[in-house]
C-alpha cells in the first residue's frame, strides 16, 4: 500500500460547483477508482487560499499503468472535464502535472 497526497488550486468562482459535483458524485467513477486500487480517498478544501488537498491509499502494483487505464475510461474523462474546469494547477507544479504530488513526511496509524 502506498499513501499519496496532492494539492491543486481551485478557482474561487468554481467552489460551489466543485462542491456540488462531489456531493452528487459519480458511482461509475468511484467504482473505477476502487477497481484500480484507490482506497480512503479524501479531498479537503482550504479557503481563503483556495487550495484542494487530496489524499488516498493505493493498493496496487503499478500506479502509472492503473492511472493510464483510468484516463482511458469515458466516465473518468467526462468527470475530469467537469472538475478540471474548476481547478488551476499551482505555479510550482512540474511540467505536465495537474495535481502537484506531495511528499509524505509523517503518518500515524
Amino acid at each position: 500500500m502506498q499513501r499519496m497526497g496532492m494539492v491543486i488550486g481551485i478557482k474561487a468562482e468554481a467552489i460551489a460547483e466543485y462542491k456540488r459535483l462531489h456531493a452528487e458524485g459519480s458511482a461509475e467513477v468511484n467504482a473505477l477508482l476502487s477497481a484500480a486500487g484507490v482506497r480512503n480517498y479524501t479531498i479537503y478544501l482550504r479557503e481563503p487560499e483556495n487550495l484542494l488537498f487530496g489524499s488516498w491509499e493505493y493498493h496496487g502494483e503499478d500506479w502509472p499503468a492503473d492511472a493510464a487505464r483510468l484516463g482511458q475510461e469515458p466516465a473518468v474523462q467526462t468527470w475530469l472535464a467537469q472538475t478540471d474546469a474548476c481547478q488551476q494547477p499551482l505555479a510550482s507544479a512540474k511540467s505536465g502535472e495537474w495535481w502537484a504530488m506531495m511528499e509524505e513526511v509523517f503518518h500515524l496509524d
